[in-house]
């Protein structure tokens, strides 16, 4: 498995817990939001930015 689908399942699981969704849910949300796509193209500098930033991120782009 790539570190970057390692990401995005990380980021997945850590935005289902923090808003009590399923895994489900959540990977339609991010789908329907580009977010996926969004996180492997933005790896590089979203893995090193940390958690809270690249969840605060993710949430600009569902809203």
């Amino acid at each position: 498995m790539s570190r970057k689908l390692e990401f995005l399942i990380y980021c997945i699981e850590e935005y289902k817990r923090r808003n009590g969704t399923t895994g489900r849910a959540t990977y339609d949300l991010f789908e329907q939001s580009g977010v996926p796509r969004y996180i492997m193209d933005h790896y590089d500098a979203l893995h090193t930015a940390g958690v809270e930033y690249t969840l605060e991120d993710i949430q600009s782009m569902i809203s």
